[in-house]
């Protein structure tokens, strides 16, 4: 078990963030009111989220569960698509079939395959995991999007060349699909590398500090890294497909004009 924490604890760690304030402050950076924003923002919906998740796990019925997972995963969809510095009309849409896809069927099968949890909706485990694998997606997802868009039109000319000389699209695309799901995934193959030796992933150290022992905590974790492998795969593999679809038609034309830049930039 957890050692629990009160109020005046929480407190004391709050007055860590005045060291950042005073520093902004010293240095003149000019980040002081964003920090403090910040961090009430931050308290106020870990504080929401603990009282749904709350009322969740006291119903233990699978209807909120899966309302749950499909808010968060439409919030996840609109979050891959904000850093995206060219958009398309359907982008979206591109970005929540890609999240809601590539996370709800690899949290499916860890729940109910490897995990084996019993209901398949156990709130306690379903809520968390897919949390995890919805923050790890909408990366690979962001990162892909943006590196597919901006070497389309960045590579404009050679690919339109390969069109003229009669590769068909897939042929004339190949290298941008190719290195946009490399950027995808290469966040988690970062973490990946490191991983135990350089830092320790905040699951493990959850369940650690939970009461769980080391053996069973690395376990989880290996168990958890290798599904938010495959949903960073699956999720950008997707979304590249998708968009690669968008941006050429089926008459093997490249079709930038469809690529805008966001009103008012990002």
């Amino acid at each position: 078990m957890s050692v629990p924490l009160s109020l005046w604890q929480v407190a004391l760690a709050a007055t860590l963030l005045l060291v950042n304030v005073a520093l902004s402050w010293r240095l003149r950076l000019g980040l002081g009111r964003d920090i403090v924003v910040a961090g009430v923002r931050m308290v106020a919906q870990l504080l929401l989220v603990g009282l749904i998740l709350g009322w969740v796990f006291a119903l233990q019925h699978p209807l909120p569960v899966v309302g749950i997972g499909l808010v968060m995963t439409l919030l996840a969809g609109q979050a891959g698509v904000g850093r995206v510095r060219r958009r398309y009309a359907r982008i979206y849409l591109d970005s929540f079939i890609a999240v809601f896809g590539s996370s709800f069927v690899l949290t499916g099968l860890t729940l109910a395959g490897v995990l084996r949890i019993h209901p398949w909706f156990e709130p306690q485990y379903a809520i968390p995991i897919l949390g995890m694998v919805l923050g790890n997606t909408l990366t690979g997802v962001s990162l892909a999007l943006d590196r597919f868009t901006s070497d389309v039109l960045g590579r404009r000319g050679q690919i339109e060349g390969r069109l003229a000389l009669g590769a068909t699209r897939w042929e004339a695309a190949h290298t941008e699909v190719a290195s946009a799901v490399q950027t995808g995934m290469l966040p988690t193959l970062n973490s990946m590398a490191v991983m135990g030796i350089v830092s320790l992933p905040g699951m493990m150290t959850g369940q650690i500090l939970a009461g769980a022992s080391p053996g069973t905590a690395v376990r989880y974790q290996i168990v958890i890294m290798f599904v938010l492998a495959a949903s960073s795969a699956l999720g950008a593999l997707t979304v590249v497909w998708l968009a690669f679809r968008t941006l050429f038609d089926s008459r093997d034309r490249l079709r930038a004009e469809r690529l805008k830049e966001p009103q008012g930039g990002r």
